[in-house]
């Protein structure tokens, strides 16, 4: 990157590469996940969020370094204080990070400061340009995408004691903690009690990540982040029309019911893909002749082939929110909150790659930090 000054790492250091080939096997992940992605391609990117484009003012990290520096966060699950101090206790993240050995890990603050910086001068376009990015590099590299898409939303709690902020509100007139967060629809349950039974809804205080999972890469293509009220159905075409500005080889689109809509049905069959969202029991049962096409589509191979997939994308999120902490949020406000659906998302394709290319697994295991 032609006059761009960035700080020196890795340079001096008296111990060279010999602890890390010592330390840091061929198969480590981390090492793995360092020479598969060309990590200079997000600095070019990432560099427009700094004031002086690194061409003025003091050299600053190089901006992948602290990307890289987040995904560790995401992808061991810990606060940007708790990665610093990983870092510097850990050879094989100082190696993914470009460090030398005796080189400290940049400052947790200087993690803090990056994300503001996408909030006010990246925004989603930007975070959007980073998952299309790792998309892109994994099916330069051979990951096969395949021809079917499921999509589907999960939620995540808002960082907020829901209790104690309303009472702030009501009594001390003070505004809610976290502004962009909305109550939300989590499921329905059937309660029984004393020979009777009822469907009961449960809530949640929080914003919705809606995907496209790529069945057979098993890749997240394109992400909409919303409030927690936001209706599943209606972020549909958003996500058809990222996927298909990505070119993928797509022609069969998968849902849950929550996207039987007239509408996305519709705009399906305009695209030429074939709808595979689940249908309502009264699209089928119903004493009219407008059931019959309701009834093919049900019966057609690629309606039954989409529906086989729908777990994929649900089993994504359980490891989301199990191993990487999408289970609540990590910060307040809706384009915080993006970074951390991006990120989480970012995080997943970059196993899935590992796995599918290199074929090493993330162990996922534990991180004592004090």
């Amino acid at each position: 990157m032609a006059g761009k000054r960035y700080k020196q790492q890795g340079a001096g250091t008296f111990f060279g590469d010999y602890l890390y080939e010592r330390t840091v096997p061929d198969g480590h992940f981390l090492r793995q996940l360092e020479g598969l992605v060309d990590w200079d391609m997000f600095a070019e990117k990432l560099v427009r969020l700094y004031r002086g484009q690194a061409e003025v003012g003091r050299p600053p990290y190089k901006p992948s370094v602290i990307l890289k520096m987040l995904l560790l966060a995401y992808l061991y699950d810990l606060s940007e204080r708790r990665t610093e101090a990983f870092v510097n206790d850990s050879l094989s993240a100082k190696y993914f990070l470009g460090l030398a050995v005796d080189e400290a890990a940049p400052d947790h603050s200087t993690l803090t400061a990056f994300k503001r910086r996408i909030v006010r001068r990246g925004g989603e376009s930007l975070l959007e340009e980073l998952l299309v990015e790792v998309v892109q590099a994994a099916r330069r590299q051979g990951v096969v995408f395949g021809s079917i898409q499921v999509v589907d939303s999960t939620h995540t709690l808002a960082d907020v004691n829901v209790s104690k902020d309303d009472r702030r509100q009501k009594k001390e007139g003070k505004p809610p903690r976290d502004s962009g967060a909305r109550w939300g629809a989590k499921r329905k349950r059937r309660q029984g009690k004393g020979g009777k039974s009822s469907e009961q809804t449960e809530y949640f205080y929080g914003y919705k990540m809606h995907n496209s999972l790529n069945a057979e890469a098993e890749m997240i293509t394109s992400i909409v982040v919303t409030g927690g009220n936001a209706h599943d159905g209606k972020q549909f075409p958003e996500l058809v029309r990222k996927d298909r500005a990505l070119e993928l080889p797509v022609n069969i689109y998968s849902a849950d019911r929550g996207y039987d809509d007239g509408e996305n049905h519709y705009l399906l069959e305009t695209l030429d893909l074939q709808s595979a969202i689940h249908l309502n029991r009264y699209r089928t049962e119903k004493k009219d002749r407008n059931k019959e096409v309701w009834v093919a589509l049900k019966a057609s191979p690629g309606y039954r082939a989409g529906q086989k997939e729908r777990y994929k994308i649900e089993r994504k999120y359980g490891e989301a929110k199990e191993n990487h902490g999408l289970r609540r949020c990590r910060y307040l406000g809706r384009m915080r909150y993006a970074i951390q659906a991006y990120l989480t998302a970012i995080v997943l394709n970059l196993k899935r790659m590992v796995k599918v290319l290199r074929g090493v697994g993330f162990s996922g295991e534990p991180v004592r930090v004090a």
